[in-house]
């Protein structure tokens, strides 16, 4: 396999973006959002493009989440929301778009399947926002209302208050999943097929509908940004960094202002 992080291909109508750092479990850097944001671009202007399969590399993950190192040297705030405006321009690209999950699918890597058209996983995939337990911040509101959309608000909500996962068969059962399938290269195949034999003024027309009145529903309000301004200068986050890049357990709450 190649050494770049983010491996693009197109055939047949099809391009195939696979994230490759799974010595990281393909957690997603700056320079891996600057690249998908750069095809994002180009993709809203190729009609000769059908269908875009997005996956991740090595079997263990889809991806989990961000590279926090990227957190600390830039506005986190600012960085948030541009990473939002990428995640914007995957869900209004013109062609049918497939989350291929096989593994961790977390953080910023489920932020990015919730702005696919379609998820299917592998049976042992799992799926959250462990930011409760991990990081102490918080994402910003038209994440969490994409992923309320897609799992339903109560497994949202146990998702981000617990820090727990959820298994492939939960997610499928309340509609975040199209299919569970052991065999994904055969069902990614099965799936493509059966796009690219469909109307594509169909799927177009179908999804200008369906985002906007999603866009309508999940905008931010007005204290986000400053919202999540003051949770990225905290104390729970400077100690869920601070954790992180020791390998410990975070300690929130009072026991860390009282330091």
């Amino acid at each position: 396999m190649s050494d770049s992080e983010l491996l693009v291909t197109s055939a047949d109508g099809v391009v195939t973006v696979v994230f490759n750092r799974p010595h990281r479990h393909n957690a997603f850097t700056k320079a891996m959002y600057a690249e998908m944001r750069g095809l994002f671009e180009d993709l809203a202007t190729r009609p000769d493009i059908r269908v875009v399969v997005l996956r991740g590399a090595g079997g263990r993950a889809f991806a989990a989440g961000n590279e926090i190192s990227d957190f600390l040297e830039t506005d986190a705030a600012q960085y948030e929301r541009w990473i939002g405006e990428l995640l914007n321009g995957l869900f209004a690209l013109p062609q049918v778009t497939i989350a291929a999950i096989d593994g961790v699918c977390v953080g910023g890597g489920l932020a990015v399947a919730t702005h696919c058209d379609i998820r299917i996983a592998t049976p042992e995939s799992r799926f959250g926002y462990p930011i409760a337990k991990t990081l102490g911040n918080a994402l910003s509101a038209p994440i969490v209302h994409r992923c309320a959309a897609a799992f339903g608000e109560p497994i949202t909500r146990s998702m981000l208050l617990t820090g727990r996962l959820v298994d492939a068969e939960r997610a499928y059962c309340v509609g975040a999943l199209s299919e569970v399938t052991e065999d994904l290269n055969g069902s990614i195949d099965a799936l493509v097929a059966e796009v690219i034999a469909a109307s594509a003024t169909t799927q177009q027309a179908t999804k200008r509908q369906i985002n906007a009145r999603a866009l309508e529903q999940e905008a931010a309000p007005d204290f986000d940004e400053a919202m999540l301004r003051e949770v990225y200068t905290g104390p729970d986050f400077n100690e869920g960094v601070r954790a992180f890049l020791a390998k410990e357990k975070p300690k929130f709450g009072a026991d860390v202002r009282q330091d």
